[in-house]
């Protein structure tokens, strides 16, 4: 309710880029707002960046992704800080993602700079609703259901055909070949689509690493911040490298922002029920997207 508040307040009359102070509590609330997304759900919030910048504070479409890169990324590094001190992040598995994400998010910038920007907009609405089919079946999905994974701690009974990764009995990783090839092959996917669309990603690295590398949810929420925060930094100079300008007053508040509501979503989501949450936030990305075809398709 909040965002969509937003986006229909800041919407009619958009203000030239400068200290404007409407426009300087705009971008810091719409930073808190993905922040606090981004701590609330662990993957996800970020999506809702590119339209509040392109709505809300009249951001080109092009010129958005760098920002969000650079907001989204800065957040999910303040947030990853927190989590190493605390133990919480399998910083090898989440290098091996990344550096293949890192590469991936030049290709995804130099395809966004050759793309119009309402073409940008129709696909990350497209993205935007696989992400909320995403989190709403996983919120309707039972636990027995949920740990079906194809990686395995342990020793395999007889005959049964082997994971791509598995886990020693104590939970560490068993790095094999094909288990690298396959992390670093969903890090390139994730890296792309952060440097074509702006978002960090956390929709996707978190499952992939619970999936594919049999890690716990919360230990997986906690590493793909790192991952985040690597492939973001490599999207934004991909992105400048593509020619994308990045207004760095507008980044800095965003980020400030980010930073405020990161701790935020993190405090309020540890009280909250998981599905009733993820079934809120899946609701809202759906009305984003459809927020963002309406608009691209009108023109506005």
């Amino acid at each position: 309710m909040v965002l969509a508040a937003a986006l229909l307040a800041a919407s009619p009359g958009i203000v030239p880029e400068g200290l404007d102070p409407a426009r300087v509590a705009l971008s810091l609330l719409f930073g808190t707002i993905v922040g606090f997304s981004l701590g609330l759900t662990g993957g996800g919030g970020s999506i809702f960046a590119v339209p509040l910048l392109v709505y809300g504070l009249g951001v080109v479409p092009n010129e958005a992704v760098g920002v969000s890169l650079a907001a989204v990324g800065a957040t999910a590094l303040f947030g990853c800080l927190h989590r190493l001190r605390a133990g919480e992040v399998e910083v090898g598995t989440g290098l091996i993602f990344a550096g293949a994400g890192m590469v991936g998010a030049p290709i995804g910038s130099w395809i966004g700079a050759k793309l119009p920007g309402t073409l940008l907009l129709l696909l990350f609405s497209g993205l935007m609703l696989v992400v909320a089919a995403r989190m709403w079946r996983k919120a309707t999905t039972s636990p027995d259901e949920s740990r079906a994974i194809r990686a395995r701690t342990g020793p395999l009974p007889s005959g049964e055909p082997g994971p791509t990764c598995r886990r020693d009995p104590s939970g560490r990783l068993t790095l094999s070949t094909p288990c690298a090839v396959l992390l670093s092959g969903v890090g390139l996917i994730t890296g792309i689509l952060s440097g074509l669309f702006g978002v960090g990603g956390g929709f996707v690295i978190v499952p992939a690493l619970v999936f594919f590398s049999g890690m716990g949810v919360h230990r997986a929420v906690a590493t793909s911040l790192l991952v985040i925060a690597l492939i973001g930094a490599s999207g934004v100079f991909s992105s400048l490298a593509a020619g994308r300008p990045l207004a760095i007053d507008l980044t800095v508040r965003f980020v400030l922002g980010g930073l405020l509501g990161m701790g935020l979503g993190t405090r309020v989501g540890r009280r909250l029920s998981g599905p009733k949450l993820q079934k809120l936030f899946a609701v809202a990305i759906l009305l984003v997207a459809v927020y963002v075809v309406a608009r691209s398709l009108s023109g506005a």
